[in-house]
């Protein structure tokens, strides 16, 4: 086993401290403007990364982050294990009960909240591959591909989150907006983990593709059906047998990793597992609320900060923004979330008023996007000018759904 040196290691722990501390501090500043503590995690990253630091204090910045050092390379190691726990946090959330009641109004609204963004996402990429940069004509498909299901995928914590502040949670149309990005979720990561079994990235050369998907699917089946009932079972002894929270906090993460493991070796990112088992036990009625709770802080107020932060560290936002191609991206993902959802709500029996709301709550991406499309960036699928235009548009739909939410509900309708 290598072992890493003195200086790696005061090193490794300066980073970490100082990514925690304006991680922590930008996320209270945000969190006292009513907006979500990731956009302060976020600036936080970009103020210490290339863009600000990098850029006033050159050597500050690569006496702070050298490329190639061992400490990068284990820092790299905690950002990957803090994407595999946000994507089982994500999984948590989501209630396979809530779905089931809403039925088909959830099916119909999920549906259309899917159709739409990927189409028109997939659509204008595939299309105009050279205004996002896509040089290679036999890259656009799959790239008009991962761009349909980024505009498809919703963030499900700041749905939830926003529904709650606006004492929707609870509510008829609440509870379907809920269901219907549950599902878009789970089918979106499903499409997306495929993809990238498609570009041969993450597909050993042990793994033939159509084994990958078929074990994927599979996985997936089991984990929603059989894994759940044995979970069901194995809860119980959890909590009886070992000390509480310890023993439900180690065995969840556990099996996290476990998860994401599997789906690793099979040629599926980690994240699939992760997620996939959240959702399996997140849905056990003897995982309890308290239970995740715990759960949620510990990852959320450790190992999402060093994500979020990180994501400044990787790229220059001011070189690689590019106005017009963020304005596009902002313009297809209100778009087609935003009527695919609105209408799908409506064809489910709400009003015109609360088919808007639904759809401007549909519209918030958050850390989903942004997972999305770093995973995307690591594995050549999108270039920085395309990520830095994903990122913003995640922060800007999270900022403006609740209120567009809220004026929406407000406002009087004509007949």
């Amino acid at each position: 086993m290598g072992k890493l040196g003195h200086a790696d290691v005061v090193h490794l722990l300066v980073q970490l401290s100082i990514m925690l501390v304006m991680g922590r501090l930008f996320a209270e500043v945000f969190r006292k403007l009513n907006q979500p503590a990731v956009i302060g995690e976020i600036i936080a990253g970009i103020l210490l990364g290339p863009t600000v630091l990098g850029m006033l204090q050159p050597e500050w910045f690569e006496a702070l982050y050298p490329h190639n050092a061992a400490a990068g390379v284990v820092l790299t190691g905690f950002v990957q294990v803090a994407v595999i726990m946000l994507l089982f946090i994500a999984g948590l959330e989501v209630d396979l009960h809530i779905v089931v009641q809403q039925g088909r109004q959830a099916l119909t609204t999920s549906l259309f909240g899917l159709i739409i963004p990927f189409s028109i996402g997939f659509i204008f990429p595939y299309f105009f591959p050279t205004f996002f940069g896509i040089a290679d004509a036999n890259g656009r498909l799959t790239f008009a591909l991962f761009m349909g299901t980024a505009m498809a995928i919703t963030a499900l914590p700041v749905i939830v989150r926003i529904l709650m502040d606006l004492n929707l949670f609870k509510s008829k149309m609440g509870l379907l907006v809920v269901a219907s990005a549950m599902v878009d979720d789970l089918v979106g990561w499903i499409i997306f983990s495929v993809l990238l079994g498609l570009i041969g990235k993450k597909t050993g050369e042990h793994m033939p593709l159509f084994n990958t998907i078929i074990l994927t699917i599979g996985f997936a089946a089991f984990m929603l059906t059989i894994g759940r009932g044995l979970l069901n079972r194995l809860l119980p002894w959890i909590n009886r047998k070992m000390a509480w929270p310890g023993g439900v906090l180690s065995v969840s993460l556990a099996l996290c990793f476990l998860a994401g493991a599997f789906t690793e070796y099979i040629g599926i990112h980690a994240i699939f597992g992760s997620f996939i088992m959240g959702v399996a036990l997140g849905d056990s009625e003897h995982f309890s609320e308290r239970a995740k709770e715990i759960v949620h802080q510990f990852i959320n107020n450790i190992f999402a900060p060093l994500f979020f932060v990180s994501i400044g560290l990787r790229v220059n936002f001011f070189l690689n923004f590019d106005l017009g191609l963020t304005l596009i991206i902002l313009a297809i993902a209100f778009t087609g979330k935003i009527v695919g959802s609105g209408l799908g709500t409506r064809l489910g029996g709400f009003s015109w008023k609360e088919s808007l709301a639904a759809g401007f709550g549909m519209n918030a991406r958050g850390a989903m996007e942004i997972i999305l499309g770093l995973i995307a960036l690591e594995n050549g699928l999108i270039n920085e000018k395309v990520f830095v235009s994903l990122v913003i548009m995640a922060l800007i739909t999270s900022m403006t759904s609740g209120p567009l939410m809220k004026w929406s509900l407000a406002r009087k309708w004509e007949r």
